[in-house]
Parts: structure tokens; sequence; C-alpha cells
């Protein structure tokens, strides 16, 4: 079809194989990012009281690797990171979470902008309604070219097709709408899906960051009652532990699923606008020229 040149196809599956591959690199290296946060500033002797004579007899960068029992050495007041470490070997996995929606939240902002274009798009909906009005559809389509963007491209298909079918002799005022509307709903078929690419991840991520914080609750509170099940006096030291472990977890999962849900609701909304804004535009162009063709 003369709308639908073959190259862009090309171009689109190659948009789609680039956008796997960032997801495929991303998660394992916020997961690695994680750890190292968890080893090496949380885990920081500096953040908990640790005796002088140990701290001068072991060299090691982060409580992780000394050789005493670390869960001897309690955070000092006050000192987040610390308690952020006792919360046990879920806590990383949750940063590494954290990061992921972070970056695919700024990874999905950078295209649906690209696909907003270079001006408001509300004023460029306006202008393309204001030529439709006058029928310049080649000022029209100049000020798609100056636009740019995902939504612009789908318009100025539609306006290519209008110019098209007008000077067409074969095709009826009903026959040419519908070429109009089928071109404008195969451009859009190209451009907009990639707006939704990796959306999943982080929709995914609502759910999973909820169910691996309450993980990490359910092994801390195994911990504290375990603390708890020792005969005679209870052990306060893991009965602490294990209650710190099992809140800090439920709070870093909390965080991560609501960040989660701020960022797909923003880009989802996003994504709408655009959809709007092209739905918006297809109509003037279809109605113009059912108007001007009767």
């Amino acid at each position: 079809m003369a709308n639908a040149p073959k190259p862009t196809p090309a171009k689109k599956e190659s948009s789609a194989s680039a956008s796997n591959l960032f997801a495929t690199l991303v998660i394992p290296i916020c997961i690695l990012i994680g750890v190292t946060l968890f080893i090496f500033v949380l885990g920081k002797p500096s953040n908990f009281n640790v005796p002088e004579d140990v701290a001068k007899a072991n060299s090691s960068l982060s409580l992780a690797f000394y050789n005493d029992d670390t869960h001897s050495f309690l955070p000092h007041p006050g000192n987040y990171g610390g308690m952020a470490f006792k919360g046990g070997f879920i806590v990383p996995i949750l940063i590494g979470m954290l990061l992921m929606v972070f970056v695919f939240s700024i990874e999905r902002l950078i295209v649906i902008g690209k696909a907003t274009g270079k001006g408001n798009l509300e004023g460029f909906v306006k202008k393309i309604q204001s030529f439709l009005s006058t029928g310049n559809i080649q000022a029209a389509m100049a000020e798609c070219d100056k636009q740019e963007g995902s939504v612009a491209n789908v318009i100025k298909s539609g306006l290519k097709k209008y110019s098209e079918v007008e000077v067409d002799t074969n095709l009826d005022v009903e026959q040419s709408i519908v070429a109009i509307q089928k071109d404008i709903e195969e451009a859009t078929a190209l451009e907009m899906p990639m707006l939704e690419q990796n959306l999943t991840v982080i929709a995914t991520l609502v759910s999973v960051g909820t169910l691996t914080g309450l993980l990490g609750t359910v092994t801390g509170m195994i911990k504290a009652f375990g603390g708890l099940a020792n005969s005679g006096a209870p052990d306060q030291a893991a009965l602490a532990t294990g209650i710190s472990e099992a809140l800090i977890n439920t709070a870093t999962g909390i965080s991560t699923s609501t960040f989660a849900i701020i960022m797909y609701n923003i880009l989802t909304s996003k994504i709408d606008k655009l959809t709007y804004a092209i739905d918006e535009a297809g109509f003037s162009i279809i109605q113009t020229y059912a108007s001007t063709h009767k």
C-alpha cells in the first residue's frame, strides 16, 4: 500500500528489539546495583555500634564480610542505613525493584516526550484544525513536519491520504472517507504500540513489590518468633532483629509498589492524551473531507 512503505515495519521491529534488549539488561543491572548498595552503603561498619577493637582487627568495607556475628552489632540510633541493612537479604532485591521502576519510568517519559513532538500538543491539534477549516492541506502537512513525533506522523499520514483520495476519481465520498480512516488507523497501529512497551514491567512491579515485601515481613516474623521460642528468657536481640527485618521489608515493598502505581498512572495518562489528540485530529480530517465533498 502507498501509505505503508516497507521500511516502516522493519524500523518498528528494530525499535521493539532495542526496547526488549533494554529491558533484558536493565533488570539484572538494577538487582546488581541493589545488592552493591546493600553491602557497601547500608552495611558500612560506621552505621553500626561496632567495637573499636573489632573494627581495627577487621578491614572489611561492609558488615556483611565481618567474621563476627553481624547480628550482635546494632545500628546507631536513627541510622536508617544500618536499619535497612538489618532487613535481611530481601532488601537488596526490593532496592533493585525500586531502581527498575525509576529507570523504566524515565525511559518511558523520554519515549513519550519524543512521540509528543517539539511543540505544545493541544496547540498543534488546534493549528491542524484551523488549516483544515480553510482547506489548506499543504500547510497542515508542513505543520506536522515542524511538530515531528508519532502524533504528527499519524496525522500527516491521514493528510496525505486526504490529498490522494481527493484526486482519485474512482472513489466516491464514502469510499474516500473509509480510505482516510483506514490509513489513520494503520499509521496509529504502527506508531502507538511502542509507547506502551515496558509499561508491563512497571505494572508487574506494582504487585511483585508488595508480595516481595510481604515475603520479607514473613521471614522477619519467623525470626522474631524464633527468638521468643527459646527456653527460658526470650532472646531480645533476636526478637528485635526479626521485628526490624519484618517492618523494613514491609516499608520498602510498599514504597516500591506505591512509586510504581504513581508512575504507571502518569505514563498511561500521557499515552491516553496522545491517543485523544490523534482521534481528535483524525476526526477533524474526516469531517472536513465529508463536509467539503458532499
